[in-house]
Parts: structure tokens; C-alpha cells; sequence
């Protein structure tokens, strides 16, 4: 569990290889770190193989979102040391992860004013971003894994959009996706004015990737279960993804004037409260930018965008 609402997360262990590989850390909080090494030690107790959290020599990070590395310092004292590894793209958040925070609390801070959220709003939609970022400092990064790197018969296809150095992992016919693809769950999108290398656009391309790779018999996610046909499953998140960017085109066309990304998150995702609005907000505007950058929407105000410091946005469609 790693988060007390009982939001769970899953890592893995991969023992075929030269040297044993853990793969996501949990976030670190209330008794995630607890649950991780009792799922370590249960290898050994339940499955009869010789190990402990000792042997583990490699620490893989699937993306730097913190329910998959918030533990890693844990580990790595319990575990003696180990070799620590992620994609480029979020290897800042390991090795520079103070500034980080600061840089990407400054571009939220910059888009939510662009999409339109009141300034008595915005101070609470920022401590609900920071409440999770406060207890990871810094850590040493060791090796870096790109698009088609090999490691121990573990092949790497870099698959963007949830996270900026989101990464899945092959092992013969078995895809560790983390949370690319989740049987349930569309992954959260959010805008890549955010953050690079997010948003709607990386998605779709990092899904038809999956597409292309034959012969996966089975889909481990970094949350909820097992996934037997990954094929169908990223067949539907493209509909999916391409149903919301519909939504947002019918929205807008239905309202009587030009709308905020406000405006759009609150008639597309009815009823979101707490830490759930801030989610939607992202979330509206990654399918936002998306159709804006390929020229069906416009910017209905672009004098104000063009005289004032930093305008809240309409959007009108084409």
C-alpha cells in the first residue's frame, strides 16, 4: 500500500539474471516500505528462493513519479547498496530532486493561472501537489535506460505520456509495463507545459508502440492485476484517448462562449472533489494542447495573451 488510502502499487523482483533486480521501490509512505520488505522476504518463505533484501544488487525506476521511487532510499539501506538505474528524462528527479520540486511547482503554478483557476483557489490545488514531495531528498543515479538498451535479458522501450521517463520493460514474453497500460485505468495524462514529454500526443505514439512489439503473453502493471491480452487493452486506451479529445471538441462547441481549461475539466469531470480536481485540471489540459498544437481549437483572447503578464485562456474551437 502506498498511500494510507489504500492505494496500492506493485514492485518486482527478477531473479533470472546476473545480478537480482528490483524493479519500483513503493512511495515510501505510512507502511509501504514495510509491505515492500515483507513481500521481499516472502520470496524466500513462500516460494523457496534463496534470497533476502541483501542480494539485491539493482535498483530499476520505471518513472519518477513518487509511489515508484519514493522508497528507494529504504531500500538501498536495507538492502547494503545497489546499482540504481531510470530513463534519462526523469533521472533529474532522483539526482536533482529538490530543484524539481521548485521547477515544476513554478510551471503548475504558471498553467493553472493560464487555465483559469482563481487565485483563493490556487494556494490549496498547490499544497494538495506538495503534500507528497516533501520526504525524498536526493539520490545517486548509476546507469541510464534508453530506447532499446538490453540488461540482463530485460529489453527497454521508452513509452512517454503518464510520465516524461515512463519505461516498460520486456523479459521474454512478459511486459512490465508499469502504469503505461493497466488493465482498468487510463494512466493520468498531464499537460506537457507541466512537464516535457507528457501529454496526449506521447501517448498515442507510445501506445502503438506496444502494438508493434509480437509475442507478449503477459502484462505486469506497476497497479491492479495482471493483463493476458495487452493487444486488446491498448487497442481501447486509444479509443478511449481519442473519445475524451471528441468530449472536449463537443463541450466546447456546446457552450454559448469561449472556455477555460476550467470551464472544459469542470463539464468533463463531474463531481471531482480534493486531490481528484487537481488530476482533472492536468488532465483537461494535456487533450487541450493536444488538439490546440494540431490547430482544432484557438485562442479566442489572444490580445489579452499577447498585453497582459499571464491571461487565463479561452479556447474556441476552429
Amino acid at each position: 500500500m502506498v498511500f494510507p488510502n489504500g492505494f496500492i502499487a506493485y514492485g518486482y523482483l527478477v531473479l533470472n539474471t546476473d545480478i537480482p533486480t528490483l524493479i519500483d521501490t513503493g512511495s515510501g509512505y505510512g507502511r509501504s516500505n514495510d509491505d515492500l520488505l515483507a513481500g521481499i522476504a516472502a520470496v524466500q518463505e513462500q516460494f523457496g528462493e534463496k534470497m533476502s533484501i541483501q542480494d539485491i544488487g539493482r535498483v530499476i525506476i520505471t518513472h519518477g513519479h513518487v509511489d515508484h521511487f519514493g522508497g528507494l532510499t529504504h531500500v538501498l539501506e536495507a538492502a547494503g547498496g545497489a546499482q540504481v538505474g531510470i530513463h534519462p528524462l526523469d533521472r533529474r528527479v532522483l539526482t536533482n530532486y529538490e530543484e524539481r520540486v521548485v521547477v515544476a511547482t513554478k510551471n503548475l503554478t504558471i498553467y493553472f493561472q493560464r487555465a483559469g483557476v482563481s487565485p483563493e483557489r490556487l494556494p490549496q490545488l498547490l499544497d494538495m501537489y506538495g503534500f507528497s514531495k516533501k520526504h525524498f531528498r536526493s539520490i545517486h543515479v548509476d546507469f541510464m535506460l534508453q530506447e532499446g538498451d538490453e540488461i540482463d535479458g530485460m529489453r527497454v522501450y521508452h513509452v512517454p505520456g503518464h510520465c516524461s521517463g515512463q519505461i516498460a520493460l520486456l523479459i521474454d514474453d512478459i511486459l512490465i509495463s508499469a502504469d503505461h497500460i493497466l488493465p482498468r485505468t487510463s494512466p493520468h495524462l498531464a499537460a506537457e507545459s507541466i512537464t516535457h514529454y507528457t501529454g496526449a500526443g506521447h501517448y498515442q505514439e507510445s501506445l502503438q508502440k506496444i502494438l508493434n512489439i509480437p509475442g507478449i503473453r503477459l502484462t505486469l502493471g506497476g497497479h491492479e492485476e495482471p493483463l493476458e491480452d495487452v493487444y486488446s487493452r491498448t487497442r481501447q486506451l486509444q479509443e478511449r484517448l481519442n473519445a475524451k479529445l471528441d468530449r472536449i471538441m463537443d463541450i466546447i462547441r456546446a457552450a454559448a462562449q469561449p472556455m477555460t481549461i476550467s470551464d472544459i475539466s469542470k463539464a468533463m469531470y463531474v463531481d471531482k472533489h480534493g486531490f481528484d480536481v487537481l488530476l482533472a485540471l492536468q488532465e483537461a489540459g494535456a487533450y487541450i494542447e493536444y488538439l490546440y498544437d494540431r490547430g482544432y481549437l484557438a485562442i479566442e483572447n489572444l490580445e489579452d495573451f499577447e498585453h497582459d503578464h499571464n491571461p487565463a485562456l479561452l479556447y474556441t474551437v476552429l
